[in-house]
């Protein structure tokens, strides 16, 4: 199978999920689309998460990435390997479809494929598989999936928690791989934003209920900063406490805090509470003060390491930084931590 026929494939799933989002279904694949809407209800009532608006959103992210000039454009610096190697990829749950950016790269890399699907999102990565075999039956001897020990395999790519990380770290230290821990996102406020802006920014927060790597959990305030336009400009984002699992976990965090005196502000739906950590609970957003630009990349560069996306209206020293309410459209030049995945499939 040529490189041209593995990119045009990924382009056909696009156009299918262009189909899809815009309810406008080519008659020849009317029947994968009911399946589709019935595996979205399903992925809601296997995952709370997992609303039909985040799957969708999640759909939706995926069909940016798969127009055929950018594909083409990310294809240019594969490799062609002599002998495909059989790469394992473990595959996170938080988002919906999580793991579809590994799949592509190691699909497109001519390499094959062992794929084990989180618990917490075993459907939605096996169908978009599925219709890329529809769409280039050439694929199929090119993809396994494993529901038990992982066998077989030249190189790994997993995430997981940091503490799962540690086991993989242990467990595949003999084969090329890459492995992902814990990150997540931070948020640089001046206190001269406009009202819109900070409204964008709560994408940034809410999107997803604030489960993925590149939610902003964390703020740098300047000194004395009141919150007053920021919980104003968020109010529209109250929709989030219509999910059970976050209302629950909106109403357990408060309590903690109440029953441990810690200080916290509240607008009914987000609690934010000074904190040097990173990673905050669901519903609740750390903040810490910063007093110059100078104490900023103080704080910042012994953390970034573990951040994904770093949202400012300004450049911070020579850190990459996104604008307001980007960190959920990734482009599919944009790989997870910073790794080039196919550099890594091109080595292995």
């Amino acid at each position: 199978m040529t490189l041209k026929q593995r990119i045009q494939a990924f382009v056909q799933l696009g156009v299918f999920l262009d189909e899809h989002l815009s309810k406008t279904p080519k008659p020849k694949h009317e029947k994968f689309h009911k399946d589709l809407e019935l595996l979205v209800d399903i992925a809601y009532q296997y995952n709370g998460w997992f609303t039909p608006e985040n799957v969708t959103k999640a759909l939706g992210g995926i069909a940016l990435m798969l127009k055929e000039d950018d594909l083409i454009q990310f294809s240019g610096q594969i490799i062609e390997p002599a002998n495909p190697k059989r790469v394992a990829v473990i595959m996170a749950g938080n988002i919906p479809a999580v793991g579809f950016h590994d799949m592509m790269c190691v699909l497109l890399s001519g390499n094959n494929i062992l794929i084990k699907a989180s618990s917490d999102d075993p459907a939605l990565i096996t169908f978009l598989v599925g219709m890329l075999i529809y769409f280039e039956p050439d694929f199929a001897p090119f993809v396994n999936f494993s529901d038990g020990k992982l066998t077989n395999f030249d190189a790994v790519i997993a995430t997981g928690s940091n503490n799962t990380a540690k086991h993989f770290e242990f467990y595949f230290a003999k084969y090329p791989n890459i492995i992902r821990k814990n990150r997540t996102s931070i948020a640089v406020i001046t206190g001269k934003e406009s009202a819109e802006e900070l409204k964008e920014l709560g994408k940034d927060v809410f999107y997803y209920y604030g489960l993925g790597c590149r939610n902003v959990s964390k703020l740098f305030v300047p000194k004395d900063y009141k919150f007053d336009l920021l919980f104003e400009a968020m109010y529209d984002y109250k929709y989030v406490l219509d999910n059970k699992k976050y209302n629950n976990n909106y109403e357990y965090n408060r309590a903690i805090y109440l029953l441990d005196l810690v200080p916290f502000l509240d607008n009914n739906f987000l609690m934010i509470t000074e904190n040097t950590s990173l990673h905050a609970p669901t519903s609740v957003l750390f903040f810490e003060y910063y007093t110059n630009e100078t104490a900023l990349v103080e704080n910042i560069m012994p953390i970034k390491d573990n951040l994904q996306c770093i949202v400012s209206k300004f450049e911070i020293d020579s850190l990459k930084t996104l604008r307001f309410g980007c960190t959920q459209e990734p482009s599919i030049f944009d790989f997870a931590d910073d790794v080039n995945t196919l550099e890594f499939l091109n080595q292995i």
